[in-house]
């Protein structure tokens, strides 16, 4: 017991490192080679290299590391809440209910006199339609046994949200249309120190709520039944992980556009290394594993002379695992 024990916070150790060696990494690699640890030298501050570090890049490396923790968590919430390994924010069309909200106050934003401030405006319906859809797929879910027909119904569920998005965008004037085209195709630099407050408290307020979910959560992966059977109360649950992931998902994707495949992957990397679904380890693996993901999507997009949007890195890192998912199941 002592040696399992050992050897777990030993795997924790070594995430935590490469954690921080890929933030440092990813503050260094761009168009221009940076030495990250001038950030902290005094005779520095009035330089290029200081503003681009501050300005740029250091705020790009914290939202990727929030936007990894919170999609990588939200996915894990979700595959336990409805016990299917393909769950997720893209797949269970929970992101393409926030891409909806974006959209409403993005394109529709000369009918919406309402919204004193846009990007609160653009947060709260990102929340909002992906908690509408995700309140959906559970209300489906109640009546649909299959998980393949859960996830069939949760990619319709998308799909109607998607033909939305389409018809405002046949309406929408030329300057918001392209600067929704842009927001979906994905990027970490959207968000500077004015923004990342906001973020991170939502993120934060999420995670919160995910930690405490923790034990209901393992009972859940036992079933509905044996969880009651422990005194958990389903419901609450339910709106809890809904709670949670309309927040997490909601709020990055709102800030960073479509990240797709992160959700569904990490949560799997996470179980695979650890031996273990026990939420109380996955639950952090999956956090620092989805940081370190992001980063590393952030840092091989910074090597293009013209970077490549985040979301397109991603699923190349994603879709073959999802692939080797389907096949090995």
């Amino acid at each position: 017991m002592w040696r399992i024990m050992k050897n777990r916070a030993l795997f924790f150790c070594v995430l935590s490192i490469l954690t921080v060696f890929l933030f440092v990494m990813d503050l260094c690699s761009g168009s221009i080679w940076l030495n990250a640890f001038s950030l902290f030298d005094s005779r520095s501050a009035d330089t290029m290299a200081y503003n681009i570090l501050w300005n740029l890049r250091l705020p790009k490396a914290i939202v990727a590391i929030l936007s990894g923790a919170a999609l990588s968590i939200s996915g894990l919430m979700m595959q336990t809440m409805f016990r299917n390994p393909l769950a997720g924010a893209y797949t269970l069309g929970v992101s393409s209910g926030a891409s909806l909200g974006v959209a409403f106050v993005t394109m529709c934003s000369t009918l919406i006199t309402w919204f004193p401030l846009y990007h609160f405006g653009t947060v709260f319906a990102a929340i909002a339609g992906s908690t509408a859809v995700l309140v959906m797929v559970l209300a489906v879910s109640r009546h649909v046994r299959s998980n393949v027909s859960l996830l069939i119904i949760g990619m319709m569920f998308g799909s109607i949200a998607g033909a939305l998005v389409s018809l405002m965008q046949n309406f929408a004037n030329p300057d918001a249309l392209k600067l929704f085209i842009i927001w979906t195709l994905g990027s970490l630099d959207s968000v500077g120190w004015t923004d990342l407050p906001m973020m991170l408290v939502v993120v934060l307020s999420g995670l919160i709520i995910s930690v405490l979910l923790i034990k209901p959560l393992n009972g859940l992966m036992m079933g509905e039944d044996y969880a009651r059977g422990l005194g958990i109360n389903i419901s609450h649950t339910r709106m809890g992980i809904v709670a949670a992931t309309g927040l997490l998902a909601g709020v990055t994707t709102a800030f960073c556009g479509l990240i797709a495949f992160v959700g569904v992957a990490v949560p799997h990397i996470a179980r695979g290394l650890l031996g273990s679904s026990n939420h109380r380890l996955t639950m952090p693996a999956c956090a620092l594993i989805g940081a370190m993901l992001l980063l590393v999507c952030d840092i091989v997009s910074s090597l293009f002379t013209y970077p490549l949007p985040v979301s397109t890195i991603s699923a190349l890192f994603g879709a073959p695992i999802i692939i080797w998912i389907i096949l090995k199941n």
